[in-house]
């Protein structure tokens, strides 16, 4: 985009807003920072950024990044939408208060909620930093998966030119819906994901602590096999062995509940959301 954009990041000192506002004081565009919090605002002006009343910064902005934690959405929305002007776009960082239908209601502003998918496991890093850069927005390129429910082409191409700049590097960014990005983000990746991640840990622990084997060992074991198992499972890099594919039958039976899959039921998507959110119900 050649228009020169106007930006407010509400919490720009939490752990999110420090990250893309790190992005974003790299642009072109003009770029407000809003933190209410003492530490906040200390790490904010740390980092050579001049803190906003909220009012000022949201008063001209094209785009509002609300960068605070989910159960914090609800209330900031109530209190930040009611200024911002017609058409501005209001970006948030994760899907949950929005399916939830927690946001503040204005017919006439945009809706965008945007998530980064980290470096992926597979990316071909060519730097130190790329290595050492596993969460991404630092120098290891990422995906981002975004959602937009009017469908308004302008402000979608707005909103991704924000998103590609506080994520950066992104190497694309993926539409879908609300709904279809709150599977993704808890149940594909949460629930599933970052549970088999720490379930792993748990794994290595009991190998070293209860088996005896020594943890650099049993590390090197694990690290090794976790990438030849997600290049075969996820890539279909290299078939798996009968023996493998045996030991893998019974680790299902062991581990597995025959009816895993239920949380991919629209019930089991709001109970979990109800309990990230401390809610009593979601709202319809």
């Amino acid at each position: 985009m050649s228009q020169k954009l106007t930006i407010a990041v509400i919490g720009a000192g939490g752990k999110m807003g420090m990250r893309v506002s790190n992005n974003l004081q790299r642009s072109e565009h003009t770029v407000y920072y809003v933190e209410n919090g003492e530490a906040g605002r200390q790490r904010t002006t740390e980092a050579g950024r001049e803190l906003t009343e909220a009012a000022t910064a949201v008063a001209e902005a094209d785009v509002v990044i609300l960068s605070v934690p989910d159960v914090a959405l609800a209330p900031v929305s109530a209190e930040i939408v009611p200024q911002v002007r017609p058409g501005t776009v209001v970006l948030t960082l994760d899907p949950a208060a929005a399916y939830a239908n927690l946001l503040y209601v204005r017919e006439d502003i945009e809706y965008v909620v945007a998530h980064p998918c980290h470096p992926s496991v597979f990316l071909q890093r060519k730097t130190q930093a790329e290595l050492d850069d596993t969460f991404g927005g630092i120098a290891a390129p990422q995906d981002v998966v975004a959602a937009i429910e009017s469908g308004n082409a302008e402000k979608q191409a707005q909103a991704e030119e924000v998103i590609k700049l506080m994520y950066a590097p992104v190497l694309d960014v993926h539409w879908v819906t609300v709904k279809q990005l709150a599977y993704l983000e808890p149940t594909l990746v949460e629930v599933v994901a970052c549970m088999i991640g720490d379930l792993l840990n748990e794994a290595l622990m009991e190998t070293v602590n209860k088996v005896g084997v020594p943890e650099p060992a049993a590390r090197a074991m694990l690290m090794g096999h976790v990438q030849v198992a997600l290049a075969n499972g996820l890539r279909g890099d290299n078939p798996f062995s009968d023996a493998c594919l045996v030991a893998m039958d019974y680790g299902r039976e062991k581990l597995i509940k025959e009816d895993w899959k239920s949380i991919f039921d629209d019930k089991e998507l709001d109970s979990v959301l109800k309990q990230m959110l401390h809610l009593d119900h979601i709202h319809r």
